[in-house]
């Protein structure tokens, strides 16, 4: 796994590249979950540093404010149908 990187780099990109990065980091931990089912997985804490990954990255795009809408996202209000 790839050296952690630190708050103060993250909190330096925009919220696309932060959204980007969320997105690899989720493959990744799916990619993980199947490599511990069939036993190819050698690091077990791996998975969790991941999500902490995960967890640090969407607190950051948090504090940025509101995320960039992912393409064909489209909120509706109660009123539309």
């Amino acid at each position: 796994m790839a050296k952690a990187t630190k708050a103060a780099e993250l909190r330096k990109l925009t919220s696309q590249q932060i959204v980007e990065q969320i997105d690899e980091a989720r493959e990744q931990l799916m990619r993980m979950r199947f490599q511990k089912a069939t036993g190819e997985l050698k690091d077990q804490n791996a998975p969790r540093a991941q999500r902490r990954k995960i967890a640090q990255l969407m607190t950051i795009l948090k504090e940025k404010g509101p995320a960039p809408a992912k393409a064909g996202a489209e909120k509706k209000t109660e009123g539309e149908a």
